[in-house]
């Protein structure tokens, strides 16, 4: 008997019924198509973010608005995390090579890392600036503020909605549709604070709103931070229970131990796990993988799963 049988589960084996598998570390045939779909919405937000932003930064200097020309600072560090992204789209599409064999896809993963710490970044920055401004209030001219702040609001309105109706599967997207909501926020917030100053006076509205829109952003910032951590540092994919994945290949008849079972995420998109077992009395070892492969693809929606024989009783646990 053999004592390892190194043969992952893929593609070929979720589509026949036979007794060999194949190997394979792409992702299935629609994600290509869908990251490029996704690269194609960026790409055009990026487009329209940065234009917004040089109109925001006229604005303001004609208006002598700081507030305006610091948000169109903003929106500028929102086109830089944009672009970012588009970048680690093409980087994640180069092919696996001989010291890289997973390929590029975990760039992804990092640019989404970049973008929500950039996000928290920007958070403390607004709410640095929005306790200077309690401090030593700014004068604000409310008439340009508020039409820009209109064309803003649609502007970033129009890219969410062309965002939104991308793969949301995929961190970058969603990233780049956390940066896109922030902008949203923004402008809904300087629309109500030169409304409030047009009507009152306050100036210091400005600073209110522009905390309170930190604090929905942040929540969502993080989430993305944390979730993009789990997935470098290969912990177990979010909802999956690693108890029940191995009670349920200690079911199947052909099996006697099972043991050391990892699974962690590749990208935000693609689940890889690997396991050793031992064949139950008179089982052919060679069929192992195949079932144990279906077993963790059925219950649990790992694709590619690298499956080891031991031999009996190598393994800790009864079956």
């Amino acid at each position: 008997m053999p004592s390892a049988d190194h043969r992952p589960h893929d593609d070929h084996d979720h589509d026949h019924d036979d007794d060999h598998a194949g190997h394979s570390h792409g992702p299935g045939g629609h994600v290509p198509s869908v990251t490029a779909a996704n690269a194609r919405r960026i790409q055009f937000v990026f487009v329209m973010t940065l234009v917004y932003a040089a109109v925001q930064a006229v604005g303001g200097w004609l208006s002598g608005s700081l507030a305006l020309i610091a948000d169109a600072g903003h929106m500028l560090s929102d086109a830089a995390a944009l672009l970012l992204a588009l970048i680690a789209y093409r980087i994640a599409a180069r092919a696996p090579d001989k010291l890289r064999t997973y390929g590029f896809h975990r760039v992804r993963v990092l640019a989404a890392l970049a973008n929500g710490a950039s996000l928290l970044l920007l958070v403390a920055w607004i709410v640095w600036e929005a306790v200077a401004r309690f401090r030593s209030p700014t004068e604000v001219m409310a008439g340009p503020m508020l039409t820009v702040a209109v064309i803003g609001l649609l502007v970033n309105m129009a890219g969410a909605w062309v965002l939104m109706r991308g793969h949301q599967g995929d961190g970058n997207l969603r990233g780049a549709l956390l940066h896109v909501i922030g902008d949203l926020l923004g402008s809904v917030g300087a629309i109500a604070a030169a409304i409030g100053i047009l009507l009152t006076g306050w100036t210091v509205l400005d600073p209110i709103l522009s905390v309170l829109v930190a604090v929905l952003v942040v929540r969502s910032a993080w989430s993305l931070v944390s979730d993009s951590l789990l997935i470098l540092l290969q912990a177990v994919p979010r909802g999956m229970d690693v108890e029940a994945a191995q009670s349920g290949i200690a079911a199947l008849p052909e099996v006697a131990e099972v043991g050391h079972f990892h699974a962690w995420t590749l990208t935000d998109e693609r689940v890889i796990a690997t396991v050793h077992v031992t064949p139950a009395p008179g089982t052919d070892p060679l069929t192992l993988p195949q079932k144990v492969a279906r077993q963790l693809r059925e219950h649990h929606a790992i694709e590619h799963v690298t499956v080891q024989v031991d031999p009996p009783g190598s393994l800790q646990g009864p079956h």
